[in-house]
């Protein structure tokens, strides 16, 4: 049984593809070993380990992922499936395991903070007048059509990690703002990058944030 503590945990490295504890994230499975994957977790604890690739090789991981609990499947008729996943907690990879299985297994060292029901899911009103205002200017320089009325009626958690899951960063950058420390030092990263992004775009250099 995968739990907070140290255990085993199947992984699905997708760079990125962002999860946070608290959000969710919706999947597309087709490949066989992740079809395999999300059979095995609909049978155990329905838990699969969300993290990205790091790119110095082709197997290599970032030390942290989410931890991502599959609430709703379809099944498609030729074997894919659709999954949402609920991010539980991060977890940091301890070690790779050898395993049988045709996906891959790391031990994992949950960050039991994120399971704390009073950790802070809130950001300062100025805080978040200056995230909808970098956000709005993000989407108007790139043409996106976003219902901000809508946007004004989101909580600040999932502000915060619907705009992180959503642009364009690299996943140097997307790594920062999931090991981001709290939700405020999150949404702070959140703006400077944007803004980082926003002059790169009118340089009409990468389209792409990197951190380096």
């Amino acid at each position: 049984m995968t739990g907070p503590g140290r255990s085993a945990l199947p992984i699905f490295p997708l760079e990125g593809a962002l999860l946070f504890p608290g959000g969710s994230l919706p999947l597309h499975i087709f490949e066989p070993r992740y079809r395999a994957m999300v059979e095995d977790a609909l049978n155990g604890d329905g838990l699969i380990g969300m993290i990205q690739p790091s790119g110095k090789d082709s197997r290599s991981l970032f030390d942290i992922g989410c931890v991502g609990r599959i609430i709703d499947c379809s099944e498609l008729a030729d074997g894919r499936y659709n999954i949402v996943l609920e991010g539980v907690a991060r977890f940091r990879v301890v070690r790779e395991l050898e395993v049988t299985t045709p996906y891959r297994q790391v031990e994992a060292a949950w960050q039991e903070a994120d399971l704390d029901e009073d950790r802070d899911l809130s950001i300062s009103p100025i805080m978040r007048s200056a995230l909808e205002t970098e956000s709005r200017r993000f989407a108007d320089q790139h043409g996106y059509q976003v219902d901000w009325g809508a946007v004004r009626q989101l909580d600040d958690e999932t502000f915060v990690h619907l705009v992180a899951q959503v642009a364009p960063f690299d996943p140097a950058a997307k790594q920062a703002l999931l090991e981001a420390d709290s939700l405020t030092a999150r949404a702070d990263l959140l703006i400077q990058c944007m803004e980082f992004f926003r002059l790169f775009s009118v340089s009409g250099d990468d389209e792409r944030v990197t951190l380096q």
